[in-house]
């Protein structure tokens, strides 16, 4: 199944990728093959999976991936907190933070993220908090992907 993922970075950045593949394999990747990790998170190891989200086809992972990529460093932890009905307050056109640039995420280094389309990955650690049952539901009722929350 391709899956989009979040990695948080051992200096606290974060790093959005996809794949197509096993995802802790992709993070094993990271953390320890310098062909296949990407240049931001080799030199930010260890990375450790923050989010993921599973879909259907890799088209719209990779929609998913780009979109979010484009995010705040505050309303990506927003995603990883499965904070999702503080999504709409944090997007850069409605924020105090607003930017009218058309500078891709990476390229802003004062959010401290990166991302790439080149990664793979998937699965949420956060199981067993009590969130995510409602967020999940959410989701459902709004035709959007379900974060992965682990077994």
């Amino acid at each position: 199944m391709p899956r989009k993922y979040i990695l948080k970075c051992n200096d606290g950045t974060f790093y959005t990728g996809s794949t197509n593949g096993e995802l802790e394999s992709r993070v094993w990747q990271h953390n320890h093959d310098d062909q296949y990790a990407a240049n931001f998170t080799r030199r930010r190891r260890p990375v450790v999976l923050a989010y993921a989200e599973q879909f259907d086809t890799v088209d719209a992972a990779s929609r998913r991936e780009k979109q979010i990529q484009g995010w705040s460093r505050a309303k990506k932890i927003a995603l990883i907190e499965l904070r999702g009905h503080d999504l709409p307050a944090l997007s850069r056109s409605r924020g105090s933070d607003a930017s009218t640039s058309s500078a891709p995420q990476d390229a802003n280094p004062r959010d401290g993220d990166a991302s790439t389309s080149s990664a793979p990955q998937d699965a949420n650690p956060r199981d067993g908090d009590a969130s995510t049952s409602s967020a999940t539901q959410d989701a459902k009722r709004r035709g959007q992907p379900q974060p992965d929350v682990g077994p």
